[in-house]
């Protein structure tokens, strides 16, 4: 019996290994049970019947909407007429004038005419010699008011027991909002899409912050943070950077941890890029 006992632990032991974490995270994505379906049906039913709105209700709502439009406004947009720093220009490049970061002061003579720029990078993340990936980003700037932000994770993962390699598409897509426009410092928000290809190839909308210091010596911090969900499972990508830059280009070291679904995945991230 104890024998008996041991052959089944052995075998339910290897066959819960030999689902790694990348196949783990593909099923879970996959898994949207129907219980969700009919919970969001039964609330929505429900709160169909809940309609009834007098005067002062609408009046209530007036006040609430124009003041969530003023927070939104002053607190993510802006406010032009007394912020200067909003209308500070896009450089080139980092430290292109030995300084400056992403933006320089408007009213600086700047020794270049570029308004737009492109910025180009790829890393190589490691976890371990049986999990490891590249990190593509592009940025699309075309002024220096917001740009375009597109990500994509490559995960490979090798599977000793059946001697597999599994693989995982990660693509998020966004629309970035500079909301702190320093010469040394900014911050933002950014909002879009995530989406997980192979077999999952499913989407789920997306929100974020990032934020760069410039220091001396020609070294930034960057981090950043992404949340989304896909079948009400989270699908998240923290970052956490240094670069070395070097006129148009960089070095990169950082830190990445992603979340898609129940399993968790910790980077190193060694690689470059280069401003156009």
């Amino acid at each position: 019996m104890r024998k008996l006992f041991l052959l089944l632990f052995a075998f339910f032991s290897i066959s819960s290994y030999s689902q790694n974490k990348l196949d783990k995270s593909k099923s879970q994505l996959n898994s949207f049970s129907s219980n969700n379906k009919q919970n969001n049906i039964s609330t929505r039913t429900s709160s169909s019947g809940a309609s009834n709105y007098n005067n002062d209700s609408n009046v209530f709502v007036h006040i609430f909407f124009n003041i969530t439009f003023a927070i939104f406004k002053y607190g993510a947009i802006g406010d032009y007429k007394n912020e200067d720093h909003l209308y500070s220009n896009l450089t080139p490049y980092p430290f292109y004038n030995g300084t400056s970061g992403n933006f320089e002061n408007a009213d600086s003579i700047s020794i270049s005419k570029n308004k737009s720029r492109f910025d180009l990078e790829n890393s190589f993340v490691y976890n371990s010699n049986h999990l490891y990936g590249t990190h593509l980003k592009g940025k699309i700037r075309p002024f220096q008011y917001c740009y375009l932000q597109t990500d994509f994770h490559q995960l490979f993962e090798f599977n000793e027991i059946d001697k597999t390699n599994n693989r995982l598409s990660l693509f998020q897509f966004n629309l970035n909002y500079d909301r702190i426009r320093f010469e040394k410092f900014n911050f933002g928000w950014n909002l879009g899409a995530t989406y997980v290809g192979n077999e999952v190839r499913k989407g789920g909308l997306s929100y974020g912050l990032n934020a760069e210091y410039f220091m001396g010596n020609h070294i930034s911090f960057l981090g950043s943070a992404i949340w989304s969900r896909i079948n009400t499972l989270p699908v998240n990508a923290f970052e956490l950077q240094s670069k070395f830059h070097k006129k148009n280009y960089f070095f990169s070291l950082g830190f990445e941890h992603l979340k898609i679904a129940i399993p968790t995945y910790n980077f190193i991230a060694l690689g470059g890029g280069v401003y156009f």
